[in-house]
């Protein structure tokens, strides 16, 4: 079934919604009286289409009918309202309360075991309620509605959880798990097992239990080798791939803490295909999935040897009759066994029957909850007894699964004892009877220690150039022949490996630096090599014959150069053509402001050399916001206030890019006439170098760390291209002295080499990742690199061209284009009646002229000055 974690908030609506019907459900508690008893109301929530659930609820009737049949004299009957969960998830609210089915609706994930307790409290009245196998997170909302209702909330089965104290209405019946631990614990020490791998559900239900066993193993001296947790969603493929993985590493001795349907339909039946389930393994069978067997469950056959701890169920002539009716009451008298969560609800039954009576009948003696706790009586399950609101069952019985069923083998009691009888007493402490094992063979499975098993020798082959120490050193004793190698590359190693239990022997690689014939020699060699340890970069083409390892390093090229003290770097964050075009923009900002107030502004009027001082002041002021003139229309208004937003962005964006120049500064380097340096014999480089990311004609080959230094600071090469991890020697080496910006990812950092399937490629993956996680290898780099280095992208503090702020200005440019338009509006405006009138004025005059000229073209003969007199004066009349 599947579950989902609850977020607090939704479980603090949950439970505001479950108050508006508990003063409901508490008006409905009052005694009930049907002849000369009283009724006394208890839900019995449970999932009555399972096994479990039928079982469970017929024990249940079965218990309350034996006891009044018993007691007939008693004053007050147990009346069972069975709710049925039917298993499945939330889908609507049985009582039809909108807002409270709004909220389950959100909580969908929940089973409908939280809606029948909800509505058996609503509806019934119910002063108790006993539900069967439930979720964690069911049980903790169920303890959730019993404290706000303040009803008695018993449960059968759940699972172990610390979480589950703080609730005063919540009772447990279960085993005890801290028992179990110690008595699984005394069985591994019984035959001499050092480690264990553990086997378990990765649920919810499961984890915590799981937990505790793996803490009291570590308290007393039994190693945890492994642990795989399952779910009923793994394949069978994963199943198969986990179990061949512990297999390899030598472990024989599984605790199995799982489901029956994962243990039985993934777990074993894989295991039988491995050929685990033959001599030389032992598997142990937690009580909580033991459990949760019963006789219908497949898959039993391939557990043969298995050995399983159960919680105990004393024989007695009363369980005998009680299965006799139990059966009758099922209509099935054939050979079906009690679960002993139904043992379990028997003697709860009987409990709360118990506690009806004493908390009616005795006048404000106590509550039905005080009564049950106080109960004192001998049930099915042994002596029934309430300690800190828990019902623990603290004997196990320890049985061996054969063909034929389950065999006795002995028992485990809380006092650190085993025994072969059901009566513990000192001549019979730490005997078991003898144990069929797997493979149908009574010779205890030798196991494997860790400690004592044989070391095994991996053979490595490490680099031994030694051009960069702090990486790599081998050396080789002349007298001995022993190689040692130190360095972080060897650290890591170390740390990875060392879980495995392997002794080193160092080769040293004395073939130069090329790394490719260094893989193949791997491959090719297997007689002679396990392994290559050193700097040794993650390829494509080495991992065709080798398996690489996680990196263990940082990924990626950086480059390294002097640091710059230029004096002019203010000028960089801005390239030249965004300087003249903010420039031009100040100055036309000043010149549009001064048409717009210069008629009326005195301000902006005066001499030529004053007003164009003016126009340079006022424009540059906005870019410090110092402007001091006030301005008096709104037009020029609305032109500074655009200038100045397009300044803000400016600036802000000048601000940012030169505090990135400043903090890390941007290595510029022309690649036609700079000298770059890099590692001689490094594939990496020469590849990178010829991308077309760099492309330089002039390239210089260094050896080591110091060849770095001294190639930068006298100016032989510009700048170092090459690996992270070569980089942060240089820098560690030479602090304050270079910097470096770190480049794109396109190496695959530093791995370990193994030959191809190895087993130990995934394992010691796994351990550098643990190395990372819990910060050892940060604290290795610390150590070796001696200090941590800031990194920026490549285009951080590249400057701010014009082409990128073309909106910005785009934007400006049409705001004074619109202004200027507006104030030419303005002008033709005010002036528009004298503009008439000059107009009027010209054409009257080029109309007078065109007559005269027009009357002499019509008289062209001489006339006297008398009749041309007369002639002009005649024109202008007409």
């Amino acid at each position: 079934m599947g579950r989902s974690v609850i977020q607090k908030p939704i479980l603090v609506s949950f439970l505001l919604a479950l108050l508006l019907f508990i003063c409901f459900a508490s008006s409905q508690n009052d005694d009930v009286y049907e002849g000369s008893w009283v009724r006394i109301r208890v839900g019995l929530v449970l999932d009555m289409g399972s096994v479990e659930g039928k079982l469970v609820g017929s024990s249940v009737s079965t218990a309350l009918s034996d006891f009044y049949a018993i007691n007939s004299d008693y004053k007050t009957r147990v009346s069972l309202s069975i709710g049925n969960s039917h298993g499945e998830p939330l889908l609507a609210l049985a009582s039809g309360n909108i807002l409270f089915l709004f909220i389950l609706l959100r909580l969908s994930s929940l089973t409908i075991n939280v809606y029948t307790a909800v509505d058996l409290l609503q509806s019934e009245g119910v002063e108790a309620i006993i539900i069967g196998e439930s979720s964690l997170l069911e049980t903790k909302l169920l303890a959730e509605i019993g404290e706000k209702a303040k009803v008695p909330v018993i449960s059968l089965n759940s699972p172990s959880s610390s979480s589950l104290s703080k609730y005063s209405h919540l009772i447990q019946a279960t085993h005890d798990s801290s028992s179990e631990a110690k008595g699984i614990r005394a069985f591994i020490h019984e035959f001499e097992w050092k480690s264990v791998a553990l086997v378990y559900e990765d649920d919810d239900d499961w984890r915590e239990s799981m937990q505790l066993l793996v803490d009291h193993f570590s308290e007393n001296g039994v190693s945890v080798q492994s642990k795989a947790g399952f779910t009923v969603y793994s394949t069978e493929e994963m199943v198969m791939d986990r179990l061949r993985k512990m297999k390899d590493m030598g472990t024989s001795v599984f605790i199995v803490h799982l489901s029956e349907v994962i243990a039985t339909h993934h777990l074993f039946t894989c295991a039988e295909k491995l050929g685990m389930m033959g001599e030389g393994f032992a598997w142990i069978l937690t009580a909580k999935t033991m459990n949760s067997f019963h006789e219908s469950t497949s898959g039993k056959e391939m557990m043969e040897g298995v050995v399983g701890f159960k919680s105990y169920v004393p024989m007695s002539r009363k369980l005998q009759n009680f299965t006799w009716r139990w059966r009758k009451s099922l209509g099935n008298e054939e050979d079906v066994q009690l679960s002993i969560s139904s043992v379990w609800a028997h003697d709860v039954a009987w409990a709360l029957a118990r506690a009806a009576e004493v908390a009616r009948m005795v006048k404000g003696s106590s509550t039905l909850l005080e009564a049950i706790t106080e109960c004192r009586f001998k049930g099915l399950s042994g002596d029934f007894l309430v300690k800190d609101k828990m019902f623990l069952s603290d004997k196990f019985e320890i049985v061996n699964l054969l063909e034929s069923g389950e065999r006795r083998i002995g028992f485990w009691c809380s006092n650190g004892s085993f025994s072969s009888r059901r009566h513990l007493s000192s001549s019979t402490h730490n005997k078991l009877e003898t144990i069929i094992w797997p493979g149908g063979s009574a010779q205890t499975p030798r196991g494997r220690s860790l400690g004592e098993s044989k070391r095994k020798k991996l053979r490595v082959l490490v680099t031994s150039s030694n051009r960069f120490p702090r990486l790599m050193k081998v050396e080789t004793d002349l007298a001995t022949n022993v190689t040692t190698a130190e360095g972080f590359c060897i650290e890591v190693f170390r740390a990875a490996i060392a879980p495995f239990n392997y002794e080193l022997e160092f080769i040293p690689w004395r073939n130069g630096s090329n790394y490719n014939k260094l893989a193949y020699a791997l491959y090719s060699q297997k007689d002679k090599y396990d392994a290559a340890v050193g700097d040794i970069t993650i390829t494509a083409n080495r991992s065709t014959y080798v398996d690489f390892t996680m990196p263990f390093t940082e990924m990626g090229l950086g480059t390294v150069a002097p640091k710059e003290t230029s004096m002019w770097v203010f000028f960089h964050p801005l390239k030249r053509d965004l300087w003249i075009t903010s420039a031009a923009f100040f100055v036309l900002t000043g010149t549009i402001v001064w048409l717009i107030e210069r008629p009326d502004n005195k301000e902006f009027q005066g001499s030529w050399p004053k007003q164009i001082g003016v126009i340079f002041w006022f424009g540059f002021s906005t870019l410090v916001y110092a402007h001091r003139e006030k301005l008096q229309h709104n037009l020029s208004r609305f032109v500074v206030t655009v200038w100045v937003f397009a300044v803000l962005i400016l600036t802000t964006s000048y601000t940012a890019t030169l505090t990135s120049m400043m903090t890390v500064q941007q290595i510029r380097f022309n690649s036609n006439k700079d000298f770059v340096g890099h590692l001689s014999g490094s594939l990496i480089a020469n590849m990178a170098l010829t991308s077309p990311r760099f492309r330089p004609t002039n390239t210089k080959g260094l050896n080591t760390s110091t060849d770095y230094a001294q190639a930068l600071l006298n100016n032989t090469v510009s700048f170092i291209v090459d690996e992270l991890p070569y980089l942060k020697v240089l820098l560690g080496e030479n602090l304050g002295k270079f910097l470096m910006v770190k480049a794109q990812c396109n190496t695959n950092g530093f791995g370990f080499m193994f030959q191809k399937g190895d087993e130990l490629v995934p394992l010691v993956s796994r351990e550098i990742l643990n190395l990372r996680t819990s910060d050892r290898l940060i604290e290795m780099e610390k150590r070796w690199f001696e200090n941590q280095l800031p990194y920026t992208a490549d285009d951080t503090s590249n400057p701010i061209t014009l082409y990128r702020f073309r909106g910005l200005f785009m934007i400006t440019g049409v705001s004074f284009a619109f202004a200027l338009v507006v104030l030419l509006i303005l002008c033709v405006r005010d002036k528009w009646e004298d503009l008439i009138n000059s107009v009027k004025i010209c054409l009257s005059q080029r109309l007078v002229h065109f007559r005269i000229l027009f009357a002499r073209t019509i008289h062209p003969n001489t006339l006297d000055d008398v009749n041309g007199e007369n002639a002009v004066q005649m024109a202008q009349r007409n």
